[in-house]
């Protein structure tokens, strides 16, 4: 298994360390519960140097970029962060990924730690234009400080402005006593905070030096057990639950990420454009039980009387509002607001109702 920089870090500090994309990872320290109700209501730390990172730059960064995302690279100003996804070229999603622009001839874009392999393989196939890519991931660590206190917490340990961003943008500035931080209002918790990328060998005096400021304010490290938690309660998809290599982003509910303007010629935009004119079968769906149950991902979606209508892609026991949640697929005739639906939970149907995420504000 591979290691981050702040493996022995995790260890010292009572990490519950699994196998995850090839790592070697922290699921849980205190405790996931815990975990995720302190990134809610303070600020947690997340290692999440896991993910990958290549840069795409040059005359042709931009059309290479452009044409490999759903999104509307043109849209973006220097500055900005955008979420988008890879088309595969049959419909379907090779990862989720965040498309930095520091100019127009020079992009970052940060993937699922699952699919660096893939990701590298799918942007060297269309780099037609020999655009200068270059992977990253190995060499570049990245930490996620998340929860309401999280920037100003942060703001201690830089001269620039922080507390004052916008989400979805970033800078690159000295923090922590170190150049060159890229510094981005970015996350997958729905809770606030930061992002933090930065070379390996400075990761643990990073990392040390995050958790002094955060101190005053009841900062916690965090787990993956917690970072699925404040996902799903969030409504966000995961890669390989509920997109992936079959998934459409229009079924998936991501048609804000997937633009039909003039000039984004992107991949599978034919296809894409035909489901969102003429709908798709099944999509996307949130939901929270009513009975008491914990939905699990592949139970089976029923209607009242117990014939098959989706599969859940997600489930948990949502730490904040004490109820199951989940996201799954569903058949067309199910999607409205408060529609009723059934989980199949060893062989008893269990009654949920659709509902839109977040599941909690």
């Amino acid at each position: 298994m591979k290691k981050t920089a702040l493996n022995d870090v995790h260890r010292r500090l009572g990490g519950k360390m699994v196998e995850f994309a090839g790592f070697d990872m922290p699921v849980q320290f205190e405790g996931i519960n815990a975990e995720h109700e302190t990134v809610r209501t303070k600020l947690g730390v997340f290692d999440v140097s896991h993910m990958g990172e290549f840069w795409v730059e040059g005359e042709n960064a931009f059309s290479l970029v452009q044409k490999i995302s759903t999104n509307d690279v043109a849209a973006l100003t220097d500055g900005k962060v955008q979420y988008s996804c890879f088309p595969n070229g049959k419909g379907g999603i090779v990862d989720d990924f965040l498309c930095y622009r520091f100019g127009t001839e020079r992009y970052l874009l940060v993937v699922n730690a699952s699919n660096i392999d893939k990701d590298w393989a799918n942007l060297t196939k269309h780099n037609t234009s020999d655009a200068k890519i270059k992977n990253v991931s190995d060499e570049t660590s990245q930490l996620a400080v998340q929860g309401p206190l999280a920037l100003k917490a942060m703001q201690k340990l830089t001269s620039e402005n922080i507390v004052g961003m916008e989400y979805y943008t970033f800078k690159e500035i000295e923090f922590a006593g170190v150049g060159d931080v890229l510094f981005s209002t970015t996350g997958y918790t729905g809770s606030g905070g930061c992002e933090l990328y930065f070379p390996n060998d400075e990761a643990e005096h990073i990392f040390n030096a995050v958790m002094e400021a955060g101190e005053e304010f009841g900062i916690k490290p965090i787990g993956l057990g917690a970072r699925d938690t404040l996902r799903l309660e969030s409504g966000f998809c995961l890669y390989g639950n509920e997109i992936n290599d079959s998934t459409s982003p229009i079924a998936a509910g991501l048609g804000w990420i997937t633009k039909f303007v003039d000039g984004n010629d992107f991949i599978d935009r034919k296809i894409f454009e035909a489901q969102k004119t003429n709908g798709v079968p099944r999509r996307l769906k949130g939901f929270v039980m009513v009975d008491r149950a914990i939905p699990r991902h592949d139970y089976e979606v029923c209607d009242e009387n117990g014939d098959v209508i989706g599969k859940v892609t997600s489930g948990t026991m949502s730490p904040m509002i004490k109820k199951g949640i989940g996201m799954a697929y569903i058949d067309k005739g199910y999607w409205k607001e408060g529609s009723e639906i059934y989980v199949r939970v060893r062989n008893k149907l269990v009654k949920a109702v659709v509902k839109k995420p977040p599941f909690f504000k």
